[in-house]
C-alpha cells in the first residue's frame, strides 16, 4: 500500500503513488459509490461537487492500515481519527483555485485516491497546483485509477479540479495533527469564551493604549487575547503585562522564571490557535522551545493538548 511515494515540494510538500492500493482494497473503495447514503451537495461560485461521509463503511483495518503509511510518509504525529469521505463531480462541475489551511481542530493531512477507470484527458477532472491564487499551474495530477494524491495542508496549499465532462470519484482520508485536535479545539473555545478585555488589569491599559497607536489592530488583538490566557490561568499584573508585550512584538521574554517564561510563551500559542489556525512551522518552534521545562500545575490542561508526548 502507498509503496515508491514520489515527493515534491514545489509549490508546497505533496507526494503521489501510481498504484496506491491493491485489487481488493481497490473493490472496497469502488463499493463506497454504490452503497445507499445522503450526499452533501455543493453548489457554490468555486466549489461543485457532492460529499459522503463513508468512515463507517471502510474497514477499520483498512483505516488503520492507511494512517500508519501517513504517518511514515509525511512524519507528522498524526492521531488515532480518520475521516473518510467520498466525493462526486458530474458534468460541468468544477472546483476552483483554494487553501485548505488547518483552522484551529481541522485536520492537518489528507489523502486523495482517484476511482476512475478509462480516464482520458477529455474527461478533466485534473487536480492542479498553484503557487498562488494568480499564478500558473506549477504542477498536475491526472485522475486515473488507484492514482493516489496526499499533502500537509496549510496556508498556501493552493489548489483546484479542473471542468469534469464524466462524473469523478474520489475517495479521501483526513487525518488530524495531535497538537491540533477537535479536543484542543474545545478547550481553546472554553478559555476564551465570553471575552472581555476590561477584565484586564487596570495596570495594563497605559501599555495597551500605546501599542494601539503603532501597531496594527490584529497585533494588539494577539497581545491583548494571550494577556486574557494569562489571567484567566491566575497570573499576575506583571506575568500578564509581560505577556502583552511579548504577544505584540515589543519585547522578548527572557524571564529567568520558567514558568512565567512557559506561560508567556503557551498564551502566546493559543492566542494564535484562536484568532488564526495552526501553523506546523511555528508549532515545531515551541515545542523545541519548553521541549526541557517541566509542565507546571495550572497550565497543565492547556499543556497537555498543545504539546502531548
Amino acid at each position: 500500500m502507498l509503496s515508491q511515494p514520489n515527493h515534491h515540494n514545489n509549490p508546497f510538500p505533496f507526494f503521489y503513488v501510481d498504484a496506491a492500493f491493491s485489487e481488493d482494497q481497490c473493490a472496497v473503495l469502488d463499493s463506497l459509490f454504490l452503497q445507499d447514503g445522503e450526499w452533501q451537495h455543493r453548489d457554490g461560485a468555486f466549489y461543485r461537487c457532492s460529499l459522503r461521509d463513508v468512515s463507517e463503511n471502510v474497514p477499520t483495518a483498512l483505516q488503520t492500515e492507511v494512517l500508519d503509511r501517513m504517518r511514515e510518509i509525511t512524519g507528522l504525529p498524526l492521531v488515532n481519527r480518520v475521516l473518510v469521505t467520498a466525493q462526486r463531480m458530474l458534468p460541468g462541475q468544477v472546483i476552483g483555485i483554494h487553501s485548505d489551511r488547518p483552522l484551529l481542530g481541522y485536520e492537518i493531512a489528507r489523502l486523495v485516491v482517484q476511482l476512475n477507470k478509462e480516464w482520458q484527458a477529455a474527461h478533466g477532472g485534473v487536480l492542479e497546483l498553484f503557487s498562488s491564487p494568480e499564478s500558473d499551474v506549477v504542477f498536475s495530477v491526472n485522475p486515473e485509477y488507484n492514482k493516489a494524491f496526499g499533502f500537509t495542508l496549510h496556508v498556501d496549499s493552493y489548489h483546484g479540479v479542473t471542468e469534469v465532462t464524466q462524473p469523478r470519484q474520489t475517495v479521501v482520508f483526513n487525518f488530524w495533527h495531535a497538537a491540533n485536535t477537535p479536543e484542543l479545539a474545545e478547550h481553546i473555545q472554553t478559555l476564551f469564551s465570553h471575552v472581555k478585555f476590561s477584565e484586564l488589569p487596570t495596570t495594563l491599559d497605559p501599555i495597551a493604549s500605546a501599542a494601539e497607536l503603532s501597531l496594527p489592530e490584529d497585533t494588539t488583538l494577539h497581545a491583548g487575547t494571550a494577556a486574557i490566557a494569562l489571567h484567566r490561568w491566575g497570573y499576575d499584573e506583571q506575568t500578564i503585562e509581560t505577556g502583552y508585550l511579548h504577544s505584540a512584538g515589543l519585547s522578548i521574554c527572557e524571564s529567568i522564571d520558567a514558568e512565567i517564561y512557559a506561560a508567556v510563551l503557551l498564551a502566546d500559542w493559543v492566542a494564535y490557535l484562536h484568532r488564526n489556525a495552526f501553523d506546523l512551522a511555528r508549532w515545531k518552534i515551541l515545542s523545541s522551545e519548553l521541549k526541557a521545562i517541566e509542565i507546571f500545575t495550572r497550565l497543565k490542561p492547556t499543556w497537555e493538548l498543545c504539546l502531548p508526548e
